[in-house]
């Protein structure tokens, strides 16, 4: 999947096969094939002050993240809270950092994915090509889109994984394509997958993972949490449907597993600012089951199709801490998809039908 890409706006170099004889001088015909890119939030290069700065300045300058008066919010961001921000951010990355392939563990398994998925779909369809590319940092989503396009990629699906639409994760993901499409002189054709917070397979996939690893423990939840990321309720109240789709995934889930209500609770994580953001918080709400007699809990965050910083730090690491200091007596975290067996047969399914009509 890697190959050398030449600056926006180059004269494509030859492609590895021609479709036939060509007249002298005329420009390289690419031999048509299909792209497919798996789409994440990103991940910082390092985990020292400098890295840090640049992914978090990239992040929190997206007009879709932070929805403030711009040369305000930049004059705040850039002279205040990346001051600091960047060092102690960068602890928290340390505490799951892949020291092996010295990368961020979203990184590792969004790779693992592309790879698993590729393998699956070569079989079934020698055209396609599939990828992954990042919102923030690398492998930054317009270099993979002109990489495919050098293949012969005349036709993209992006997907993204976010299983819930928001205009700050999925929107501003397909915005950065849309924009690269916008300086290419011979633009691929491109399908954009919808969210999939309520598609049966996910729903399936996310209930069987919850009755997997509870069948594991020699004790049984009060109450399975399901927490989403956060956003401000501005966002809610301005049209955003996350929070809808939130609940929606929460409810299939639930009444999937045949979870009595009272045995249930959606919470949302991960606030950032002082501004009111969609409640329930999770870390308020694990403060507070300890003293409603809820003693053991399982979470789940369904919203996040891979582990990352805020479900292994936060949740497992600063959220258990919360319970248990509250008084709470067992706490467990439940995995996301990741790259095992269902999650790879959902993202198949995804992409097949996205597919569909091309192959």
């Amino acid at each position: 999947m890697i190959g050398q890409i030449e600056r926006p706006g180059s004269r494509l170099a030859p492609p590895a096969a021609a479709t036939g004889p060509l007249p002298q001088g005329h420009p390289p015909v690419l031999r048509e094939k299909i792209g497919v890119i798996l789409s994440n939030l990103g991940t910082p290069d390092g985990t020292s002050y400098w890295p840090m700065r640049r992914y978090l300045s990239e992040f929190l300058s997206d007009r879709r993240v932070i929805e403030k008066p711009f040369l305000l919010w930049q004059a705040l961001l850039q002279g205040v809270i990346l001051t600091k921000r960047p060092s102690r951010k960068g602890k928290d990355y340390e505490t799951i950092w892949n020291k092996e392939l010295d990368e961020g563990p979203l990184k590792t398994v969004t790779r693992s994915q592309a790879e698993k998925v590729q393998a699956i779909l070569a079989e079934r369809y020698p055209n396609v090509i599939v990828d992954f590319g990042m919102r923030y940092a690398n492998p930054a989503l317009p270099a993979v889109v002109e990489r495919l396009f050098r293949q012969g990629c005349t036709r993209l699906v992006l997907l993204p994984l976010y299983p819930q639409y928001s205009a700050a994760t999925t929107a501003t993901g397909c915005d950065v394509v849309f924009k690269k499409l916008m300086a290419m002189r011979w633009q691929p054709a491109l399908r954009t997958a919808p969210p999939y917070h309520d598609h049966p397979a996910y729903i399936r996939a996310i209930a069987d993972s919850i009755r997997d690893h509870l069948a594991g423990l020699d004790w049984q939840p009060d109450k399975v949490v399901m927490s989403f990321h956060g956003m401000p309720k501005e966002y809610l109240l301005r049209g955003d449907p996350y929070h809808c789709q939130c609940h929606k995934t929460a409810r299939l889930v639930f009444t999937e597993l045949g979870l009595e209500p009272e045995r249930t609770q959606v919470c949302f994580q991960s606030r950032f600012g002082p501004d009111e953001w969609l409640q329930p918080y999770l870390d308020e709400t694990m403060a507070a089951l300890p003293k409603q007699g809820v003693k053991k809990v399982a979470v789940i965050s369904p919203g996040f199709s891979v582990d990352c910083l805020e479900t292994l730090e936060e949740i497992e690491g600063e959220n258990r801490e919360i319970f248990t200091h509250a008084g709470g007596e067992q706490f467990t975290y439940i995995p996301c998809l990741n790259d095992g067996a269902a999650g790879i047969r959902l993202i198949v399914e995804l992409v097949e039908r996205e597919l569909a009509g091309w192959v």
